[in-house]
């Protein structure tokens, strides 16, 4: 069965495996004590910090462990702002962030800090003139992702990280997604990763603090990894981590060739045999393994099964799928269709004739979720030149199908006022109208959700 879900978790390499049960038999020891199997245990630890401060690019007094990749963004993020508490109490973040990010941002808010969301645009990218134009004389930290997690765009994190680096501002940045692929350019300040990404075992995450970076660790002070990730380290999955990160580091130029050439496939191919769908994130600067699309008129979820009935293991970003029925943060921020989302992540080493049989799987699951949800008849009320419609209490995509099915009733200036409180509808209506060559007028307060107003262009 194909996994093509990799950005969530990519399947456990050979090498990982391997060093994994090695390491059992040696790592098993205290490394803080000084007896022959603290000593052993020490040296494993050791040699694995040297090699994760080579693959990072820096030093290995800078290498901390810490019980997940989540953990090192909580704790990198909690511990700079600590430690240049004085400087000020705002950070600045994308609004795309990885959802630790975010809710690091949160809490930090929630303690009496301030947080600049920088926007991104529709290709889900930053500039680096929107955060220096952003960091202001108290700024005590801005964080980036390397590249988005959903649609795979890459950021331009050397250009930022040399904004804050003469603005005299520490940026920390989420790597998880690509410190597989390559080292993260340019003066960054604070770094985290984690190693089921990679095709490393879960619970193993990587935070890097440079020398001269300002950091207070917060919560009770622990001995062990210099003060900054409490607990006993997990020697035999630390170990297995890092040999999995050298051995895909390895690959990774032949690798990443081999993925863009397949995702471009995807791309190319799903725009030409499906209609109605939108292809997102940046056709150029993304990870060689992602690739993301919208489809009108489908239940995200509904998709997802359909596809897990073919074989394939995809995920999604859809309202539909998820359980606070929301977008998702980033396909909001970018402004682009939410319904009907699938993400397409290739773990290395996909087979060329596995993209070939989702690419001809994927129109007839598409096309077999629309007839399935049909076309509910909308319930309008119509005037000379303005159509009402009623798709309060319903969710992705009906309010967009009914949308569709009426645009057509209004002569060519008129408008249709649809009436929904769905909170995908503010996301993905604007999205149709963009795709359809229609303007959307905008949104207004009704007595039950909103009014979406639509004037019919063509």
């Amino acid at each position: 069965m194909p996994y093509f879900d990799a950005a969530s978790a990519a399947p456990l390499h050979p090498v990982a495996r391997q060093a994994l049960l090695a390491s059992l038999d040696e790592g098993w020891a205290d490394p803080a004590r000084l007896h022959r199997e603290g000593r052993r245990a020490r040296l494993l630890l050791d040699a694995a910090r040297e090699a994760a401060a080579d693959a990072v690019g820096c030093r290995p007094d800078e290498v901390v462990f810490t019980p997940s990749g989540t953990r090192a963004v909580h704790s990198g993020v909690a511990g700079a702002l600590a430690g240049r508490r004085r400087a000020g109490r705002h950070l600045i973040v994308s609004a795309v962030e990885h959802s630790s990010v975010l809710h690091s941002a949160e809490a930090f808010e929630s303690a009496g800090g301030t947080v600049t969301r920088v926007p991104v645009l529709r290709s889900g990218a930053v500039t680096a003139a929107s955060y220096a134009g952003a960091l202001r004389p108290d700024t005590a930290l801005a964080c980036l992702q390397s590249a988005n997690h959903e649609v795979g765009t890459e950021q331009p994190v050397a250009e930022v990280a040399e904004a804050c680096r003469e603005a005299g501002v520490p940026l920390f940045v989420d790597a998880a997604q690509s410190l597989g692929w390559g080292p993260v350019a340019g003066p960054w300040s604070l770094l985290a990763a984690s190693a089921h990404k990679w095709g490393g075992p879960s619970g193993v995450g990587l935070l890097v603090v440079r020398k001269g970076v300002r950091f207070a660790p917060q919560g009770p002070v622990d001995e062990r990894e210099s003060g900054r990730a409490a607990g006993f380290e997990n020697i035999p999955a630390i170990v297995a981590a890092v040999a999995s990160l050298r051995a895909v580091r390895a690959e990774a130029a032949a690798e990443a060739t081999r993925l863009r050439e397949l995702t471009g496939r995807i791309r190319a191919g799903v725009a030409r045999a499906v209609p109605d769908v939108e292809v997102v994130g940046d056709a150029e600067r993304r990870l060689p393994g992602i690739v993301t699309f919208s489809c009108l008129y489908v239940d995200g979820e509904t998709l997802l099964h359909e596809l897990d009935r073919e074989g394939f293991s995809v995920s999604s970003g859809s309202s539909c799928t998820s359980s606070t029925l929301t977008p998702s943060h980033v396909l909001r921020a970018m402004g682009v269709l939410s319904e009907g989302n699938v993400r397409v992540s290739l773990p290395p080493g996909t087979a060329e004739e596995d993209v070939e049989r989702f690419l001809a799987v994927l129109p007839g699951a598409v096309a077999g979720v629309r007839d399935t949800l049909g076309a509910p008849a909308p319930t309008a009320v119509t005037s000379e030149d303005e159509l009402v419609v009623d798709a309060l209490g319903k969710l992705c995509p009906i309010p967009v199908i009914e949308l569709a099915k009426v645009i057509g009733d209004v002569p060519v200036g008129g408008t249709v006022r649809i009436l929904a409180d769905d909170e995908a509808a503010r996301l993905d209506i604007p999205a149709w109208c963009q795709m359809r060559g229609q303007e959307y007028v905008g949104e207004e307060p009704a007595d039950r959700g909103s009014a979406h107003l639509v004037r019919r262009l063509v």
